[in-house]
């Protein structure tokens, strides 16, 4: 069985879902978290709503 695009074809891309896959903020597309997952790994672009980045711990009230 061939790889996707060995046959020098592009390997195909499933389309994107408006709402599912991401949704535009201030003329910026933003992707969302379930997209981001799907792709499979971090790109290191510091995408909002990235799973994959570990994220900062907020201080709870009484913390410095």
């Amino acid at each position: 069985m061939d790889k996707p695009g060995s046959n020098g074809n592009p390997p195909s891309v499933p389309s994107l879902v408006e709402g599912r896959d991401y949704y535009w903020e201030n003329g910026y597309m933003v992707f969302t978290e379930t997209y981001l997952l799907h792709r499979g790994k971090c790109c290191g672009c510091g995408c909002r709503h990235c799973p994959y980045r570990k994220r900062k711990n907020k201080p709870t009230k009484g913390q410095a």
